[in-house]
């Protein structure tokens, strides 16, 4: 039986304090103000206040620049924090001696803002995706061989201990040899839905949820099997959300956004003047940049798909079965391992229901949020099942820690600020584990455009994602 705690694959805590005794603070410069910046800012006033210093924020719309500025006063910031346009980076980089760049804006924009910081000679944390396309691929790929600076994508699911507990089984060799895996994950009608209301509906911007969302999917399974996708075939389309899907179903007119009076009982309505951060952070700066973070999801304008299939080769002979579904009555995901010895299956509840006349609406992820539901049939929870041939089933304890993503996201905030430890599950990740993340994605959009199975090594990415560099 494989028990994982999170405290016994990580440095030990005597480790890590020499690794960051006597060490000036890296000087960081975050842009990119949207709700996706408030885990590093809360880091570094936290935490992590010993060993990072934010220098500046960056953002299109001052509005939540300064919503952040007075979270920092909240959080004990008594050095006011400078700001400054995107279109400055350079300058302010090499101004005022920025060591490390987060990047959390949106994912069309961060191949620009990767490459502006390498070359101005800063270190790059960046949201995932690492990039949305081939063109943003392979200006990063050439931007680290040129300037040989670090860029960290930051995978969190690898950290969370469920999926940490499925890789020990797997490396353990438990199982066998990888022969399969299928995937499933389905998002609700609160958590899904959001992806359609927001930048993301375009997949100009987002590159769809084959790579916004689902990279962080393929990420896994990449680094459960160790292994290397290498072709793809993908189906799907939008077949829920937009505004043709709601004239087949009889909708009849809708608002083109959801913070306005008359929709009270409109289970896909969301008025942000009930949710005082949404509020505070978006609908009171729309004056700054026109950004609606509202939008109703059965307006035209949505170019992404709500269902989504693939079938990926692995280099080493294993293949992917993934699904993803958009518009779900609960939120969770099981996946299920097949080897040459037995079979692991892991099944995660995060949200048991969606019910129009329930205030859990106002959580959108409940991964990083968890919520307690009382529901007799599906239960929320997580377990791991293990079941090697001829033998009982027997399951694997998961052990939880504190914070968002079952601790998770904890682990991977000391590992980008502290300097990653020794771990034996290798979590910590690079560019070369964000561009193989985001290659299933690519390919899979080539796939549904051309209706055929896209080799990764014929897209040019311009770097070896081969296994041998595993």
């Amino acid at each position: 039986m494989v028990n994982v705690d999170s405290a016994e694959t990580r440095t030990p805590a005597a480790e890590t304090a020499s690794r960051t005794e006597s060490r000036p603070r890296t000087r960081i410069a975050l842009i990119g103000t949207g709700g996706r910046s408030e885990m590093y800012i809360r880091a570094i006033y936290g935490q992590h206040a010993d060993v990072a210093e934010l220098i500046a924020l960056s953002d299109v719309n001052q509005g939540r620049v300064d919503f952040y500025r007075e979270l920092i006063k909240e959080l004990g910031g008594t050095v006011p924090v400078a700001s400054f346009e995107p279109g400055e980076l350079t300058g302010f980089i090499q101004s005022n001696g920025i060591e490390r760049v987060i990047v959390t804006t949106p994912d069309y924009t961060h191949a620009d803002y990767i490459v502006e910081a390498l070359e101005a000679g800063a270190d790059v944390v960046v949201e995932k995706p690492l990039t949305i396309d081939v063109e943003g691929c392979r200006r990063i790929t050439e931007a680290v061989a040129k300037t040989g600076r670090n860029v960290v994508v930051t995978f969190n699911y690898r950290y969370s201990p469920r999926n940490s507990a499925l890789k020990e089984v797997i490396q353990n060799g438990v199982i066998g040899k990888v022969t399969s895996i299928d995937f499933s994950w389905v998002l609700d009608t609160v958590h899904g839905a959001d992806y359609f209301r927001r930048w993301h509906r375009e997949k100009k911007n987002s590159g769809g949820l084959l790579i916004h969302k689902a990279s962080h999917h393929f990420d896994l399974v990449n680094w459960w099997i160790n292994d290397v996708p290498e072709r793809v075939f993908a189906s799907g389309g939008l077949r829920f959300y937009g505004d043709k899907n709601a004239a087949e179903r009889g909708l009849g007119a809708r608002p083109e956004r959801g913070t306005v009076d008359g929709l009270e009982h409109d289970p896909f309505r969301l008025d942000m003047r009930e949710d005082e951060r949404l509020k505070a952070l978006y609908y009171d700066n729309e004056k700054f940049d026109g950004y609606l973070r509202d939008q109703d999801v059965f307006t035209e304008g949505i170019t992404i798909e709500d269902n989504l299939a693939l079938v990926v080769d692995y280099q080493g002979g294993p293949t992917l079965s993934y699904s993803l579904n958009a518009h779900s009555p609960w939120e969770g995901y099981r996946v299920t391992v097949n080897g040459t010895e037995g079979r692991a299956e892991l099944e995660v509840v995060e949200r048991a229901a969606v019910e129009s006349s329930t205030d859990k609406k106002t959580v959108v992820d409940p991964s990083a949020t968890p919520i307690e539901e009382d529901d007799a049939v599906r239960r929320n929870g997580e377990r791991l099942v293990v079941q090697r041939h001829w033998e009982a089933a027997y399951e694997v304890p998961i052990i939880n820690g504190e914070g968002g993503h079952g601790g998770g996201d904890n682990l991977l905030l000391s590992d980008l600020f502290n300097g990653p430890g020794v771990d034996p599950l290798g979590r910590p990740s690079g560019y070369i584990d964000g561009l193989r993340s985001v290659s299933v994605g690519i390919a899979g959009n080539q796939s549904l455009d051309t209706v055929l199975p896209v080799r990764i090594s014929e897209l040019g990415l311009g770097a070896d994602l081969s296994r041998s560099q595993a």
